[in-house]
C-alpha cells in the first residue's frame, strides 16, 4: 500500500507535507521513498518517525541516494528508525550532495561515535542545514558541541545571506526607481522640445504673414523701411548678445564635463587603491592562516612527543616497580631461609641438651670429663651461628641500602620529569596565549579594515549624490536658459535649431555620464559583495581556529589530570611499599632477636 501511495505521489505537485509516522516501513518502503525524493518537487516536509528504515542497509542506502538527489525537501524526521553508524555514514554522503534540507531529526537511534563523526565531517561541506538533533544516540559530548557550533555557523551564514539578498533587492528597487525618474525627466524634456517646435512653427507662419504685409507696406511707404532697418540693427545686436550667451553656456558645459571626468578618474584611482589594499590584506590574512596552521602542527607534534615521553616514563616506573617487587621477594626468601636455619639449629640444640641431661642423669661420674668437650662444641656452634647471623644482617643492610638508593634515584627522576613537564606545559600555555593574542589582533585589524572600506563606500556614495545634485542644478540652469531663449526664438529660427542640436548633444553626454555613474554604482556594489565575502571567510577561519584552540586546551587539561593521577598513584604505591618494608623488617624474628640483644 505504501508503495502504491508513494508511486502516485511521484507526479503530484500540490502536496507540501507528508506524515508516515508509525507505519513499520522497511526495505520496500525505503526504496519507494528514495524514488519519491528523486522525482517529486513539491514536498517540503517528510515525517518518518517510529519506522524501521535503518534495519536493512540496502534499502536505507537507496533512500539516502534519493535524499542526495533531492533539492526541494526542507524538513526530515527520522526518529526511532534503528539507524546505526553505517546508516549515519550514508546520510552524511547524502547531506554533502543535498542543498535544500534545513532540519534533520535523528533522535533515539543507534548512531554512536563513528556515525557522529561522519555527520560532523559532512557539515563542513553542507552550508544549508540549520538544525540537527542527535539526542539518545550514544554520541560523545564533544561531537555534540561541535555539531551545535556548526549549526550556529550555518544559521549565521543564512542570516547574512538573507540580509545581503534584502539589500540587493532594495538597491535594485532604488535603481529601477531612479531609472523611471530619469526616463520621466527625459520624456518631459522631449515633450517640452516638441511644444517649442510647434510654437516655432506657429511663429514662423505668423512671421511669414507679417513679412507679406511688410512687403506690401514697403511699396507704399519708404519711411517704414527706415524704421525696419533700425529694427533690424537692434535684432542684430540682440543676436550678438545671444551668441555670446550661447558661447558662455558652451564654456560652462565644457567646464562641467572636465570636472565630471576628473571626478570619474579620481573615483577610478580610489577604487584601484581599494582593490590593491584588499588584495594585500587578503595576502596578509592568508599568510597569518598558514603560520597559524604551521604552529598548530608544531603543537600537535609536541603533544605527541610529550605523550611518548609519558609512556617511556610509565615504562620506567613499571620496571622500577618490578625491580622493587623482585628485591622484596628475594628478601622474603632469604629471611625465610634464615628462619628455617635458626629453627633447625634450635632443634639440634634442644636435642643435644636432652642428650646431655640424659647422660648427666645416667653417668654423673663421667660429667666432668665430657663437660669440657661439650662446652667447646657449644662455643663453636654459637660462634658459627653468630657468624651466620652477622652475614645475614650484612646482606639485609646491603639490600636495604640498595633499595633506598634505587628509591632515591626513582624519586629524583620523577622530580626531574615533573619539573620538565611543568616547564613544557608553561611554555605551551605561553605560546598558546601569544597565538590567541595575535589572532585577536588580526581579527581587530580585519574589522577596522572593513569599517574603513565601509566609510570609503559611504563617501563614494555621498560624492555620487553630490554629482547627481550638481547635474540637477545644471539641468535647472539649462531649463532657465531655455526659457530665456524661448522669448527671443520667434525672431531667430535658424539659431534656435543650432541651439537645439547642441542641447541634444549635451543630453547625450549627460546620458553617457549617467551610464558611467551607474557603472560606478555597480562596481561599488561588487566591492561591497567582495567585502562581505571576505568578512564571512574571516569569521569562518576565526571560528575554526577558536574550535581548534578549545580542543587543544581540553587535551592539555586531560593530560594534566592524567599526570596528577599518575603522581598520586605513584606516591600511594611508594608509601604502601615503604610501610610494608618497615612492617616486615619490624615484624621479622631477626629484628626481634637483634632488639633483645
Amino acid at each position: 500500500g505504501v508503495k502504491l501511495l508513494l508511486h502516485g505521489l511521484c507526479s503530484n505537485t500540490t502536496v507540501k507535507s507528508l506524515d508516515l509516522k508509525g507505519n513499520n516501513l522497511r526495505t520496500v518502503g525505503a526504496e519507494a521513498l528514495g524514488k519519491l525524493l528523486r522525482q517529486n518537487k513539491s514536498i517540503r516536509s517528510l515525517i518518518l518517525e517510529w519506522n524501521n528504515l535503518g534495519m536493512w542497509e540496502e534499502g536505507f542506502s537507496f533512500f539516502c541516494h534519493g535524499l542526495g538527489a533531492n533539492n526541494f525537501l526542507q524538513r526530515l524526521d527520522l526518529r526511532n528508525n534503528q539507524i546505526n553508524h553505517q546508516g549515519a555514514g550514508e546520510l552524511a554522503t547524502a547531506l554533502k550532495q543535498n542543498a535544500s534540507l534545513q532540519e534533520l531529526d535523528l533522535r533515539w537511534n543507534n548512531i554512536g561515535l563513528l556515525g557522529g563523526r561522519a555527520l560532523l565531517n559532512c557539515l563542513h561541506s553542507n552550508k544549508t542545514l540549520k538544525r540537527l538533533e542527535l539526542a539518545g544516540n550514544n554520541v560523545p559530548s564533544d561531537i555534540l558541541k561541535a555539531v551545535e557550533q556548526a549549526m550556529d555557523h550555518n544559521q549565521d551564514r543564512q542570516t547574512i545571506l538573507s540580509e545581503t539578498q534584502n539589500r540587493a533587492y532594495i538597491l535594485s528597487k532604488e535603481v529601477l526607481s531612479l531609472k523611471d525618474e530619469k526616463t520621466k525627466q527625459f520624456l518631459d524634456l522631449m515633450d517640452t522640445i516638441d511644444k517649442q517646435r510647434e510654437e516655432i512653427a506657429r511663429s514662423g507662419k505668423t512671421s511669414a504673414a507679417r513679412v507679406s504685409q511688410l512687403q506690401e507696406a514697403l511699396d507704399e511707404q519708404h519711411s517704414i523701411m527706415n524704421s525696419l532697418k533700425a529694427k533690424l540693427q537692434m535684432t542684430e545686436a540682440a543676436l550678438a548678445l545671444s551668441e555670446q550667451k550661447v558661447h558662455n553656456l558652451g564654456e560652462l558645459l565644457n567646464a562641467t564635463k572636465a570636472e565630471q571626468t576628473s571626478m570619474a578618474e579620481r573615483h577610478f584611482t580610489e577604487l584601484q587603491q581599494q582593490k590593491q589594499e584588499g588584495a594585500d590584506r587578503e595576502g596578509k590574512l592568508l599568510r597569518d592562516l598558514s603560520a597559524a596552521s604551521e604552529k598548530n602542527l608544531l603543537l600537535r607534534n609536541q603533544v605527541d612527543e610529550l605523550e611518548k615521553k609519558c609512556k617511556i616514563q610509565q615504562d620506567q616506573l613499571f620496571q622500577v616497580k618490578q625491580d622493587l617487587t623482585n628485591t622484596t621477594a628475594e628478601l622474603k626468601l632469604r629471611a625465610v631461609q634464615a628462619e628455617e636455619r635458626l629453627e633447625m639449629e634450635k632443634r639440634r640444640f634442644k636435642q643435644s641438651l636432652e642428650d646431655m641431661e640424659s647422660l648427666r642423669l645416667k653417668e654423673v661420674d663421667h660429667m666432668t670429663q665430657h663437660i669440657e668437650a661439650s662446652e667447646r662444641s657449644m662455643q663453636d656452634r654459637i660462634q658459627r651461628l653468630e657468624a651466620i647471623r652477622i652475614a645475614l644482617e650484612e646482606e639485609l643492610s646491603q639490600v636495604k641500602a640498595a633499595a633506598l638508593t634505587e628509591r632515591g634515584q626513582a624519586e629524583e627522576e620523577l622530580i626531574k620529569v615533573r619539573n620538565q613537564a611543568r616547564l613544557e606545559e608553561q611554555q605551551r600555555l605561553e605560546h598558546l596565549e601569544e597565538k590567541l593574542r595575535l589572532m585577536t589582533e588580526s581579527r581587530d585589524e580585519a574589522q577596522n579594515c572593513c569599517l574603513k572600506q565601509k566609510q570609503m563606500v559611504a563617501e563614494a556614495q555621498a560624492k555620487a549624490n553630490q554629482l547627481s545634485l550638481h547635474a540637477d542644478g545644471l539641468r535647472r540652469r539649462l531649463e532657465e536658459l531655455q526659457q530665456d531663449l524661448n522669448s527671443k526664438e520667434e525672431e531667430k529660427v535658424t539659431e534656435v535649431n543650432k541651439v537645439k542640436v547642441e542641447l541634444q548633444e549635451q543630453i547625450g553626454h549627460l546620458q553617457a555620464e549617467r551610464t558611467a555613474q551607474e557603472g560606478l554604482r555597480e562596481k561599488i556594489a561588487a566591492l561591497e559583495r567582495q567585502l562581505k565575502a571576505l568578512s564571512s571567510n574571516h569569521r569562518e577561519a576565526l571560528l575554526d581556529k577558536e574550535g581548534e584552540i578549545s580542543m587543544l586546551l581540553e587535551k592539555l587539561r586531560m593530560k594534566e589530570a592524567d599526570i596528577s593521577r599518575m603522581r598520586e598513584e605513584e606516591a600511594q604505591r611508594a608509601s604502601f611499599l615503604q610501610n610494608a618494608i618497615m612492617a616486615y623488617v619490624q615484624g621479622s624474628p631477626l629484628g626481634a632477636h637483634g632488639s633483645r640483644k
